[in-house]
């Protein structure tokens, strides 16, 4: 297996998080790109173990801006199509499940969530999620669930938290790379900040304590994910 992964993210001081940590510790290789700063993707993944697409304050709707639409570009015509490991995060989902033809778009009732969420398995996810866990979350917008995708998890009122498409490709809502400085941050940004007075969305203080309750169960989540599943998907 080669020990590199791609790694895209949405802005100058996007950080993997834990999922760099995590996957830096295993001794791979992190190749990060930003296409909204003129990064170009490869066409060629052979040589990479893996591909994820981080979150970011663009919409996957947003045609307009370069970036973006390089990204669903590359998406489609190269990341479904190589047969690699690939996973979605937040805004990246989002990307994955516009590309296979299901809506993204905002929450019929206005709702948003921000901060931290229970998440669970649908009767096909046992093998993704064990059990209801409680994840950080930060959307206004939220993806369907593609034709021939496979639903792995839901909550109550964002019924498109996870799906895998093809075996190897994976998108979820949640965020499991934070680390508690980036909830902070987050928070604190002059966006973030805004968006915090949303219908959903939680105080700052609650995204902080949910961080000391929660964080631990998210990092057991994603190291077996990236080990059971990620690292070692193939095409069905």
């Amino acid at each position: 297996m080669s020990r590199k992964v791609l790694i895209v993210v949405h802005q100058e001081k996007s950080t993997p998080g834990r999922v760099g940590e995590f996957l830096t510790a295993r001794g791979f290789e992190l190749d990060r790109r930003c296409p909204n700063l003129g990064d170009p993707l490869p066409t060629d993944l052979s040589g990479y173990a893996a591909s994820i697409v981080f979150g970011g304050p663009m919409s996957a709707n947003d045609d307009h801006l370069p970036g973006i639409r390089a990204e669903l570009e590359w998406i489609e015509k190269h990341a479904l199509p190589s047969g690699r490991p690939l996973l979605g995060i937040c805004l990246g989902g989002q990307q994955i499940a516009r590309v296979l033809g299901a809506r993204v778009g905002n929450h019929r009732d206005g709702l948003v969530e921000i901060g931290y969420y229970e998440v669970t398995p649908t009767e096909s996810g046992g093998d993704f999620l064990a059990c209801p866990t409680v994840f950080y979350q930060w959307h206004t917008e939220t993806f369907e669930i593609p034709h021939d995708a496979v639903h792995l998890a839901h909550n109550e009122n964002f019924a498109g938290q996870a799906f895998r498409y093809n075996g190897c490709t994976y998108a979820i809502e949640f965020h499991p790379e934070m680390t508690r400085e980036m909830v902070d941050s987050w928070c604190r940004s002059e966006g973030g900040s805004r968006k915090l007075g949303l219908p959903g969305a939680q105080p700052h203080e609650a995204h902080l304590e949910g961080y000391a309750r929660f964080a631990t169960e998210t990092d057991r989540w994603l190291g077996r994910f990236l080990d059971e599943r990620l690292l070692v998907a193939e095409t069905e």
